[in-house]
């Protein structure tokens, strides 16, 4: 009702109003190209010993179509370390979140960017006055950092005759935020700085994508790619009839999450032991009975739904009913349903109340209600106040809009064969073939229900890579989940992985 009476009253205001002068009258948008624009800002902030300052850009991109006409205005904020002079050769970051159709608040709110906001963990954030801190955990003493917003996101948007359709969808994403990143390291003399790209799950796909579309069109080539919570195969986290992978690959992730809330019938004390047994268990005796299909008989079905029960907290004749395959969103029902609680997706250590005690699948995702006012508070507050960057508009943190329009459909690097669901693993491949030197970080978080950690260990062990360039890709794992940085601790592991990637891959 508050929208409605503002409503009302801006329009009895503007019907009031005198009648403007012609001459002082909005010229038409073709006569009022959008323009770039900046707020420059300095700080310092103190990363372990070391006292570091720096130089805050929030600002605008445009990018340009083949006649130069502006098409989007991408927003993004740089942190670059003010300390030193010569940058040329410091390494420089690009930063994204996923979605399709987030921006990049989480991760530069919640992990990497110079202040923090904190979050109670495996519980919901209580509303505003929200809590923002310097960030000991800031990637800035590792390397400068863009953190970028694709159209639709954040402040982001399609400027001129073009729509904001025209850049939702695999390919046109990743060139326009190739568009985007070789105008930033162009205007700011960055080729010979050491170069990563840092997603996370959607943003890992674009990860694979956006890295070889760089080193294939631009000759930018990489130094490293660092993927957090990573889907490469769609098809691996979908459950369609007929098709039992999925249900495999989850199995580990559902004892995982089992093991967290305490609904295991003979809980062990070792939770990387007994992942360890559940990913034996899933890849040999349950993939082989479901690979049997209705002829599995009867007595070894009876088994297999004893072990699964054991693995999953679920009871045996829910596992029977359900012949065997339980699907991601039943899973989240299904697991603490006694307690009338719903199990996260994106981090099985939240939990938030069951609207329906018989529903068969889970209305909603409990960390997403628990954190996503915090980092829309936190960047809102944020960046109007230390970036001193104004806009009426709120920053769109999160876009139904662009992920229930994005263009699934993918071209594929030339002599590799497109498949049925959308995947990148190819645009790795032939990534890790074009530049032999780039290095590739997957984090993993063991309760993250939305890209399950052996989901990825599967994607990796299957991309045919020759033994030397398998060796690039380095594999770290997190007691949380999809956002594995809302656990304090996992943070501290995170930064320093990273760090520690970051400074390796930079190396010659």
């Amino acid at each position: 009702m508050i929208g409605a009476i503002a409503l009302g009253n801006a329009t009895s205001a503007l019907a009031q109003a005198p009648a403007k002068d012609s001459s002082t009258e909005a010229k038409p948008a073709s006569e009022n190209p959008p323009k770039e624009e900046s707020s420059v800002t300095d700080h310092t902030i103190k990363i372990g010993t070391e006292t570091i300052p720096y130089k805050a850009t929030a600002g605008t991109i445009l990018l340009k179509d083949a006649t130069d006409k502006p098409i989007a205005s991408i927003f993004y904020v740089a942190y670059i370390r003010s300390d030193l002079k010569d940058t040329s050769d410091r390494p420089l970051a690009f930063v994204y979140n996923g979605g399709p159709g987030s921006s990049s608040a989480p991760l530069h709110m919640g992990a990497f960017g110079p202040k923090r906001i904190v979050t109670s963990d495996a519980e919901a954030t209580p509303p505003a006055p929200y809590r923002l801190v310097d960030n000991a955990n800031c990637l800035l003493d590792a390397a400068d950092l863009v953190f970028i917003d694709p159209v639709g996101t954040g402040y982001s948007k399609a400027v001129g005759d073009a729509k904001g359709k025209d850049f939702w969808g695999i390919d046109q994403d990743a060139k326009s935020l190739s568009q985007f990143i070789t105008t930033y390291v162009n205007r700011n003399n960055r080729w010979n700085s050491p170069k990563f790209l840092i997603g996370e799950s959607y943003g890992t796909f674009r990860d694979a994508v956006l890295v070889d579309y760089l080193q294939n069109h631009e000759n930018m080539y990489f130094n490293g790619v660092v993927m957090i919570s990573t889907v490469l195969d769609f098809e691996l986290i979908s459950f369609n009839p007929g098709e039992d992978l999925s249900y495999v690959l989850y199995l580990p992730s559902y004892a995982a999450a089992a093991w967290y809330q305490k609904t295991l019938t003979d809980r062990p004390a070792d939770l990387n032991a007994f992942l360890s047994e559940a990913r034996q268990f899933a890849s040999t005796d349950y993939a082989m009975a479901l690979a049997k299909g209705s002829a599995l008989p009867a007595a070894d079905r009876a088994e297999i739904v004893h072990k699964l029960a054991r693995f999953t907290g679920l009871s045996e004749d829910y596992i029977s009913n359900a012949n065997l395959r339980v699907s991601l969103f039943q899973f989240m029902s299904e697991l603490q349903r006694a307690k009338g609680l719903t199990t996260g997706r994106l981090d099985a250590r939240f939990t938030g109340p069951i609207f329906d005690r018989l529903e068969e699948y889970a209305a909603y995702d409990p960390l997403e209600t628990a954190t996503m006012g915090a980092f829309a508070g936190a960047f809102n507050q944020y960046v109007r106040g230390d970036l001193q960057f104004n806009k009426d508009q709120s920053y769109e943190l999160l876009s139904d809009q662009v992920n229930e329009s994005w263009d699934w459909d993918h071209k594929v690097p030339e002599n590799f064969s497109a498949r049925g669901a959308p995947n990148a693993e190819a645009d790795l491949v032939d990534a890790l073939f074009t530049n032999t030197h780039l290095q590739v970080e997957v984090e993993n978080g063991f309760f993250d229900l939305g890209t399950p950690f052996f989901a990825t260990e599967y994607t990796v062990d299957h991309l045919n890579l020759p033994a030397n360039l398998r060796a690039n890709i380095h594999l770290q794992y997190y007691d949380a989940g999809h956002m594995m940085y809302l656990h304090e601790d996992d943070l501290t592991k995170l930064k320093g992985n990273i760090a520690n990637f970051i400074a390796n891959a930079s190396k010659h």
